[in-house]
Parts: structure tokens; sequence; C-alpha cells
């Protein structure tokens, strides 16, 4: 059986699953799940494409899971609680589980930029948005995305 993964025989996924308005920045971001073509259950790895204009996200942080990333081309502003950090090529970062330092990436140029992104897989893990009330997979919650007081959103 062959082991090699082609990018570009995976297919896209494109914008986010985040409710209005907070979806609008990630709406062009594309993220082909290459551990999901190689079956992969323990972690995730993405090959993420952000166009001009695109975040990877909202800032956000993980209760349970770590999270990498590696820039292969072009530049992304790295925002975290410190503040803008320019990444390029060969540029790396990490996020440790738990640690409430929000973080994302935007591409603020005209050219494209490709990360690659890993990150533990934990079901029921959560995430905090830091600067918007919202939250994903709460502990009990039976929706998605809340408010940070509980409430559905979407």
């Amino acid at each position: 059986m062959a082991r090699r993964i082609d990018p570009a025989a995976v297919p896209p996924v494109i914008g986010s699953a985040y409710p209005a308005p907070h979806d609008l920045p990630c709406r062009t971001r594309e993220r082909r799940r290459l551990g999901d073509a190689a079956g992969l259950t323990q972690f995730g790895v993405n090959l993420l494409r952000l166009p001009p204009g695109a975040w990877s996200s909202q800032r956000h942080w993980q209760h349970a899971s770590d999270e990498f990333i590696h820039v292969l081309t072009g530049e992304v502003t790295l925002v975290t609680d410190a503040g803008e950090e320019v990444l390029r090529p060969g540029d790396s970062a990490g996020f440790k589980a738990g640690d409430p330092d929000g973080h994302c990436l935007r591409n603020h140029t005209d050219a494209e930029a490709t990360v690659l992104e890993v990150g533990t897989r934990l079901p029921g893990d959560g995430a905090t948005y830091s600067d918007i009330d919202m939250m994903a997979n709460p502990a009990g919650s039976p929706v998605h995305y809340t408010t940070k007081d509980g409430r559905k959103l979407g």
C-alpha cells in the first residue's frame, strides 16, 4: 500500500464553521486534512492556505490540546497576548494546552501563505476565544459554539 499523500488530491475545506459574524476573516482560508488522509487518529495535520487578508482562526487557546505550526511559504503574522510577530518560511511556533494566551495567524501581505498545522486530537476538548464572546465545545455543552456564559451561538 502506498503511503505517499498528494496534498492536491486531498479535498480542501474552505471557510470556517464559526457562526456569523465571527467567520468573516476566515471565509477564504483553506485546509487540507493530511492527517485524515493518512488515517491518523491521535493528532491532526493540516496544510493551511491563507490567501491575502485571511486569518487562520479567531484568536483562541485550546483547553487540552497542544498545537504546533510551521510556515512553508509566504509570510504570516502571529497574534498573541504579547502582540504581533511576523513569521516567514522556516519559522515555527507551538502552543501548549491550557495556556490562556490566545493565538491566530493573519496574512497581511499581498501573497498567499502556506502553513503546516499539527495538533493533538482529544475528544471533548474545548477552546476559548480571547477577543470575542465565544467558546468551542465547552464542557457539558451539546452545541459546538456558545458564548462564555453558555448561550448557544449560530
